[in-house]
């Protein structure tokens, strides 16, 4: 009897420590990042593609070799998607371009902003039919100053919505009849009806409104679930919220104040990459977080979907 009892409460500590090891976040590249962002996996490469917005860095992480590369883009860069042409697409500080991963030359595609003095693109992502969507902001922090453009594969060009302040977190849902965006200073995660043959939104509703104490959300995944999983700039995690009941399932903490952007990837899409920022963090909060601005990563207990690509070539 005692042997059996010893047994079943062994097996119950080691579920217990298998769960809590599932759930740790471990630090993959202490790089201190100034504003690192814009993670996605490249299901064809097996690459993590991910930015350092300020650094004007492109990042391709492979987790088989643990090497890093850095590419150097000479722009401040918001976002990078991957393209079925095997090049990238980027959206720099001043627009659209191609960037091809082994040389690092960049093609500019469309500036739809030009003239436009102050602003940025920040972050993005493809569609599920292909087209590049990313949009702007005010790098002073004037409000409602930005735009989310589509960037179609025949790189004709389209503001979407207008009057954005943070433009960020962008995902579509598996049946493509919804898009959830993020303008963060909304504190809000939007709904919008899509329609994938056109490209075209409306309707907008409130889908996910994240408490102040929780952080501004700021990039966003989504999972085979339909849950969305966005990071939360000062609030050391990324939060996930079923986006038709605006319920919170859950938080992972991560060690860093501002947490920036999410991906799901590794061969079975089980891994959650998570990139986080050293720029707003004071010198007391970087005693209690070193490794901000660094690449992390988790096992959540569940699976991502596979990135869209840019179906343009130019």
């Amino acid at each position: 009897m005692k042997k059996t009892l010893l047994i079943f409460f062994a097996a119950i500590f080691l579920a217990g420590c298998s769960t809590q090891k599932k759930n740790e976040v471990e630090l993959l590249l202490d790089t201190q990042s100034d504003l690192g962002e814009g993670a996605i996996w490249n299901h064809k490469t097996g690459e993590l593609l991910w930015v350092n917005i300020t650094g004007k860095i492109l990042n391709f992480y492979n987790p088989e070799l643990k090497n890093n590369k850095e590419m150097f883009t000479g722009q401040m860069i918001g976002t990078v998607v991957p393209a079925e042409s095997g090049m990238v697409m980027v959206a720099l500080e001043n627009g659209f371009y191609q960037f091809d991963p082994e040389t690092g030359s960049k093609n500019l595609i469309a500036n739809p902003e030009e003239g436009i003095e102050g602003n940025r693109f920040n972050d993005g992502k493809c569609d599920p039919a292909g087209r590049f969507w990313a949009g702007t902001m005010n790098m002073n922090g004037k409000k409602e100053a930005g735009t989310l453009y589509r960037l179609d594969p025949d790189s004709t060009i389209h503001p979407m919505i207008e009057n954005v302040s943070i433009s960020n977190g962008i995902v579509w849902s598996a049946d493509a009849t919804k898009m959830y965006y993020i303008d963060t200073p909304t504190q809000k995660v939007m709904a919008w009806d899509y329609d994938n043959a056109t490209g075209e939104i409306s309707n907008p509703q409130t889908a996910v409104e994240v408490p102040s104490e929780m952080g501004a959300p700021d990039g966003m995944t989504i999972d085979a679930d339909g849950n969305i999983w966005v990071a939360l700039w000062g609030g050391s995690a990324v939060g996930c919220w079923n986006p038709e009941t605006g319920e919170l399932l859950r938080t992972i903490d991560v060690p860093a104040k501002n947490v920036t952007s999410c991906a799901f990837g590794d061969e079975d899409l089980g891994t959650l990459y998570i990139t986080t920022a050293r720029q707003g963090t004071s010198d007391e909060e970087l005693e209690k977080f070193p490794h901000a601005g660094g690449l992390f990563k988790t096992r959540p207990g569940v699976k991502g979907v596979e990135a869209f690509f840019f179906k343009g070539e130019f």
